[in-house]
């Protein structure tokens, strides 16, 4: 189905997807409590110190993530790397407040921000007609980490300090990902494409929008309404995880054991949806993406039984798996891949927005004594308006023709 060079491009977004997993949200949830004891400070405070400067990251990421449109991919792939490399080594290095939100606005721009955007864009970039089951595979290397990492982070906490592994993965990432880099896209270029056949030819008549004129549409607002919902809401639970666990009384490791079934159906949804993507277009399934996600806050809301965290989890993890695929590939459908880049810095800007706008809102909100419940109805709401608007415009989200 796919060819050598397309084989390597989505091995290249698998790994990038997966070591991306560094600067996300459920990753660094897992040393909440081990930060904040070490710094001694409270939930709020590290919600709020992960807020701002998330929210730094993704005014950045704006600019300099555009700059993928215009370079060498092998050339920004190994400039994100090495600056991977040293803020998890920086991680390690933390021993104060100021050290901290330095330490995490480097790693949610670098991994959340930087890696995934390089990732998903040159998938995004490189191919037309298998564009959905392309991206379903890159984003496997998350799913993939989301399963592996939270169960072997809460283990090797117990066998060494939480500063040792930040350091040993700084190692892996600097001798590992410069060599598979050079090894996969050496030769990629911008204008590397997927080929296609006479009958796909109708597909390279979209118009490619500016992302000036992105700006003017106001397609673009409702989309991004549901868009943003998965990562400030799953954010804000995985940065909380011991708060949730706390208040329905679940045991120490239900939450790390429940990432496997959010990691397994969003594996399966991922591997499902790129399927369906090609074969009826991103369009016509983003309406059914927060679906999950909204009966993921009822469970929240209205069970307390330990059971409850795999389906909640699981629900999460659904709307994930079609959160990453649509995520990209929406926008290249609509308003075409010529400055893909830039349209994506912009977007990916936003979705690490919404993660700093989910952790300072949970952080508020638990400071202020909401219940986990009451925060749960609070994301539905959102996400049920959301659905609303983009049910209004469901037909209109086509892209224009030359």
């Amino acid at each position: 189905m796919f060819n050598s060079l397309s084989l390597k491009v989505i091995i290249f977004g698998f790994i990038f997807t997966f070591f991306s997993s560094f600067g996300q949200s459920f990753f660094l949830g897992l040393f909440n409590s081990s930060i904040r004891e070490t710094l001694s400070i409270t939930h709020g405070q590290f919600g709020s110190i992960y807020a701002s400067a998330t929210l730094l990251s993704s005014f950045l990421l704006i600019w300099v993530g555009k700059k993928i449109d215009d370079i060498n991919i092998f050339r920004f792939a190994f400039c994100v790397t090495l600056l991977l490399a040293f803020s998890c080594f920086f991680f390690s290095k933390i021993s104060s407040v100021i050290f901290l939100f330095i330490a995490v606005f480097l790693m949610r721009f670098s991994g959340q921000g930087l890696m995934s955007h390089t990732a998903t864009t040159t998938i995004t970039r490189y191919f037309t007609k298998s564009r959905g089951k392309a991206l379903s595979a890159g984003w496997f290397g998350l799913s993939s980490a989301e399963f592996i990492l939270p169960v072997l982070i809460v283990y090797l906490l117990t066998i060494t300090s939480w500063q040792n592994i930040w350091l040993s993965i700084s190692i892996l990432i600097l001798f590992f990902l410069p060599l598979i880099s050079f090894v996969l896209i050496k030769n990629l270029n911008f204008d590397s494409r997927e080929e296609v056949a006479n009958k796909d030819f109708e597909k390279k008549l979209i118009k490619n929008w500016t992302r000036i004129e992105v700006l003017r549409d106001y397609r673009f607002y409702i989309i991004c309404l549901n868009m943003l919902a998965m990562p400030w809401i799953a954010t804000g639970v995985f940065v909380y995880q011991s708060y949730i666990t706390d208040s329905k009384g679940w045991g120490e490791f239900v939450i790390a054991q429940s990432f496997m079934a959010y990691s397994v159906l969003s594996v399966i949804t991922l591997l499902g949806s790129g399927f369906l993507i090609d074969r009826f277009t991103s369009r016509k399934l983003l309406i059914f993406m927060n679906i999950p996600l909204l009966i993921s806050t009822l469970v929240l809301f209205y069970f307390d039984v330990e059971i409850s965290a795999f389906i909640f989890l699981g629900l999460i993890g659904v709307s994930n798996g079609l959160a990453n695929v649509l995520g990209s590939s929406t926008w290249a459908e609509i308003y075409g891949v010529k400055y893909i880049g830039s349209i994506k810095a912009l977007t990916t800007a936003l979705m690490v927005f919404s993660t700093a706008f989910g952790t300072a809102l949970f952080g508020l909100l638990i400071d202020r004594g909401f219940s986990i419940e009451q925060i749960a109805l609070i994301s539905l709401i959102y996400i049920l308006s959301s659905l609303v608007l983009l049910f209004l415009v469901r037909n209109k989200l086509k892209p224009e023709y030359i």
